[in-house]
């Protein structure tokens, strides 16, 4: 009981740890461009595990399947490119309620990818799930849509949902693709292996580009970008203890959390608040991202049984 409890605190904590770096970046993208954002995102990942694990570091970095390791961290650059991009024009509660779509992703995915199959149940909370990220998006939903107050001339185009927006859902959705990816590498490497790819991967590949649009920090800056990389080396070492501390089916619900951490410190940093349109959404998808893990869950358990 103790240990399930450290479990939903280590969750608690981790939840709160990504809203941090999330506000941090988004404060950020007044000034920086989003590639320089995220390549600090990925460099002091790097640097923190590296001092941490300097003892062991070569064994750490071994991999059972190294073409995986570098396909998922690629896949972890390319869904923090696109989720820092989108939250430059979007307001972090709606950002973070829109990622929510990502564990409806993996449903869908994991059809084609793991050869799983979804039953009508699932199907209906899939669709569910779609229909809250429809909402938070309708361009009637003032700062989580699209104005609609456009002229005549540009009408036509009133009914498509923000670009930010758009980039949020590609993020949910490559993040779906980086956890199917996770899901696989579970079976034949460590965490810790798979968190020092994720660092070592982005900074390589993001530092060949990121000169052409480098932009000199203040102090101050320097100390929140390192704030950026190091929240997200810490944020992945929480969920690690998480999931170790406690079974899956008991932490995942206290991801949601992560709601309540965004609207709070967007409120308090940005004066922003979740309008109604947002929070029906995120209800929605919630809702339909729990029904869809538990269905999965009680599904597993049946085939096991059945195979006993």
């Amino acid at each position: 009981m103790e240990n399930h409890l450290a479990g939903i605190l280590w969750m608690l904590l981790t939840m709160c740890l990504f809203v941090s770096m999330d506000t941090v970046v988004k404060y950020l993208t007044q000034d920086f461009s989003q590639f320089q954002i995220v390549w600090a995102r990925f460099f002091f990942h790097m640097m923190c595990l590296t001092i941490l694990l300097r003892q062991q570091l070569l064994g750490v970095f071994l991999s059972g399947d190294l073409k995986l390791q570098l396909t998922r961290s690629l896949l972890l650059m390319l869904t923090t490119l696109l989720f820092f991009s989108g939250l430059r024009s979007t307001e972090l509660s709606t950002a973070t309620a829109i990622m929510f779509l990502s564990p409806i992703f993996v449903t869908v995915l994991a059809v084609p990818l793991l050869g799983e199959r979804v039953g009508p149940r699932r199907l209906i909370g899939v669709m569910t799930g779609f229909l809250g990220a429809l909402i938070i998006v309708h361009p009637q939903a003032g700062a989580g849509g699209v104005v609609t107050d456009l002229p005549a001339s540009e009408g036509r185009w009133a009914w498509l949902p923000e670009p930010g927006h758009l980039l949020v859902i590609c993020a949910a959705a490559c993040n779906a693709l980086y956890q199917i990816m996770t899901r696989r590498l579970r079976m034949v490497d460590s965490a810790m292996t798979t968190l020092l790819y994720s660092g070592v991967v982005g900074s390589i590949v993001l530092s060949i580009g990121v000169p052409s649009v480098w932009k000199s920090p203040e102090p101050v800056q320097w100390l929140l970008l390192v704030c950026v990389g190091l929240l997200g080396c810490v944020s992945h070492f929480c969920l690690i203890r998480a999931f170790r501390n406690a079974p899956a089916s008991l932490v995942v619900p206290f991801s949601y959390s992560s709601l309540l951490w965004a609207t709070l410190f967007g409120f308090l940093v940005f004066d922003a608040l979740p309008d109604r349109w947002t929070l029906a959404g995120a209800s929605l998808i919630i809702g339909s991202g729990l029904y869809i893990f538990y269905r999965e869950r009680s599904v597993n358990a049946g085939n096991v049984a059945d195979n006993a």
